[in-house]
């Protein structure tokens, strides 16, 4: 990417200048057009091609050729317009005044705009093949991430016991500070089978302050919200009931409360997002569909390429990507 921006504007002028001309341009005597000479040895407006064509111009053809498609099938809106102005802004709050060598060091863009057209030319790669691989996923598919992973939401409330350990601590002075927090965990569940009310408890005893003067409530969440270990434990339980050990996650020991649930879901109102984890799971599992969909999106678009050099090329540059995705 950065070594195709660099030379891109190099590779336009002087295809401009093959196909239009640029003011006097010396000839030789076989009417090929002097580019330069040093000590007798002539470059010509051949030569200088062929080299240009040799070392950069696969790079530049295949960007001019997916920009050519992608402005036409996926035209930049307001939401793409948010997105980039979004990624621009944040690079220059890491960069500050250095933004413009930033972008020009990493990325091969001589201005804020070029850079700009660039983080376009991607957001349109990454939609283009994320629409390919949604033409990949099965009803099947569909259907048994809908029976194995969707279930509605609960809502929850804890108490959190956290260790008190430090980092200048001894190993054996972590390992007391984990058990004193464990069976203070153990006293409060012990306090809970005798009848005390866990909102009560939770206002004492809970080290989560964001919430302990509510009882510890969590409010609704659903997977993938919250530590492993507390969501299994939590979706677990039945309504109204709490659980019996404590819960060890990142943050402690938690003592948990279910105090309502959601049904499942209909499969008609999730089936987007299912559609779009599973397609993150296929790219994730096979990062030959980025070059596989790219190509195949070419080929609906009836490329070719009749430049003998610039077909082999870009033939043996789709292998080798091919062969070297894992």
């Amino acid at each position: 990417m950065k070594k195709t921006q660099k030379y891109l504007g190099i590779i336009l002028s002087f295809m401009l200048l093959l196909m239009t001309g640029c003011g006097y341009e010396p000839k030789l005597s076989n009417g090929q057009e002097l580019v330069a000479e040093i000590e007798g040895n002539k470059i010509t407006v051949d030569s200088l091609y062929e080299e240009v064509k040799n070392r950069f111009a696969r790079d530049v053809l295949i960007d001019m050729i997916d920009t050519f498609i992608l402005d036409s099938k996926y035209p930049v809106d307001d939401e793409m317009n948010r997105t980039i102005d979004s990624q621009i802004e944040y690079i220059k709050l890491q960069t500050g005044n250095d933004f413009l060598q930033a972008i020009k060091y990493y990325y091969g863009a001589n201005s804020e705009e070029e850079f700009r057209q660039m983080l376009i030319t991607e957001q349109q790669r990454t939609n283009a093949v994320r629409d390919y691989v949604k033409t990949l996923i099965t009803d099947k598919e569909i259907e048994k991430h809908y029976n194995d992973e969707i279930v509605g939401d609960i809502k929850a409330s804890h108490i959190l016991i956290k260790p008190d350990v430090t980092s200048e601590m001894t190993d054996e002075e972590k390992e007391a500070k984990e058990n004193e927090a464990l069976n203070l965990a153990k006293d409060i569940i012990e306090k809970l089978d005798n009848g005390e009310a866990f909102a009560i408890l939770a206002k004492e005893y809970s080290d989560d302050k964001a919430n302990s003067d509510q009882g510890g409530d969590l409010g609704f969440f659903n997977k993938g919200k919250m530590d492993e270990n507390f969501e299994k434990a939590a979706y677990e339980l039945k309504k109204g009931a709490y659980t019996k050990t404590a819960v060890k996650s990142q943050f402690g020991y938690h003592i948990i409360l279910k105090t309502d649930e959601k049904a499942k879901p209909e499969l008609k109102t999730v089936r987007s997002n299912i559609i779009d984890i599973l397609v993150s799971k296929k790219l994730e599992a096979d990062a030959k569909l980025n070059i596989k969909a790219l190509v195949e999106l070419r080929k609906e678009n009836k490329l070719k390429i009749h430049d003998t050099e610039l077909k082999k090329q870009y033939d043996n540059y789709i292998d080798d990507m091919l062969s070297s995705q894992n």
